[in-house]
């Protein structure tokens, strides 16, 4: 059965987006109600009471008890506007019900168990349809339809037509999936790049040779010894040093002793 809870809303006597805004600005809900032949009525209703009312419900299958002006309709939530960016309720559409009245909206499907071929197989459950649409009376409107999926293997689905809503009528299309499981995918693996494939050959090392290393190797190859290299600079062994006699002078005007 559809859970109830209950609300209260005050008549809106402004409308537009900037009677909307100054709600808003206040802690309140712009909202709506119609139904049953009634003009639209502009109402608005404590935010943080609306939030709490709809925790832990499906608001599309909860009938809520709405008093206006001392007067409680029994209605259905037909829209429910949040902000783009925070989850506050900008906006509520209800609708009003009678208990004579069957009444079309949609009702959630919940999966229960855990199926063969995902418990032996490795499959994959997808849930394709999330929910469907009935025709009921208010006092039969289910919070949820449950749908059993235990038995399903690899490849087995299960339908619309698989489900059973007591006292209400099915409207969604009888073929439509509801649930399948599907193999378990196949992790992909990538393909090695071009340039992980080509064998890059090691560059071979060129060394500039030194003037006195290439007359080693031919020494070396004709079996002498290899010859010393020039000194050069300050390196190697000093030159010989040349002794310089100067000879004495004469005395003027004298002869040589």
């Amino acid at each position: 059965m559809a859970q109830t809870v209950s609300l209260s809303a005050s008549p809106r006597q402004a409308t537009g987006k900037g009677a909307a805004r100054q709600a808003r600005f206040r802690g309140r809900v712009p909202a709506v109600i119609y139904g049953h032949g009634r003009d639209t009525q502009p109402l608005e209703l404590e935010a943080k009471a609306l939030e709490k009312a709809l925790q832990g419900v499906e608001p599309a299958s909860t009938i809520i008890d709405l008093a206006v002006d001392g007067k409680t309709v029994k209605t259905l939530i037909r829209e429910i506007q949040r902000h783009p960016i925070r989850p506050d309720i900008i906006h509520v559409d209800f609708y009003e019900i009678h208990a004579t009245e069957k009444v079309k909206l949609k009702v959630p499907v919940h999966l229960v168990g855990n199926p063969d071929g995902v418990r032996n197989a490795g499959g994959v459950l997808d849930q394709v349809t999330r929910e469907v649409e009935i025709e009921v009376l208010p006092e039969n409107i289910p919070d949820r339809v449950e749908l059993d999926v235990n038995a399903l293997k690899i490849g087995d689905s299960l339908h619309v037509r698989d489900l059973s809503i007591p006292n209400a009528k099915i409207l969604t299309d009888a073929e439509l999936t509801i649930a399948t499981v599907v193999p378990p995918r196949a992790e992909e693996v990538a393909a090695p790049s071009p340039e992980a494939t080509t064998e890059v050959a090691e560059p071979e090392l060129i060394r500039k040779v030194r003037e006195g290393e290439e007359e080693e190797g031919e020494a070396a190859a004709e079996g002498g010894a290899p010859a010393k290299p020039e000194a050069k600079g300050g390196g190697g062994a000093a030159p010989a040093k040349v002794e310089k006699t100067e000879k004495a002078e004469k005395p003027k005007g004298g002869k040589e002793s």
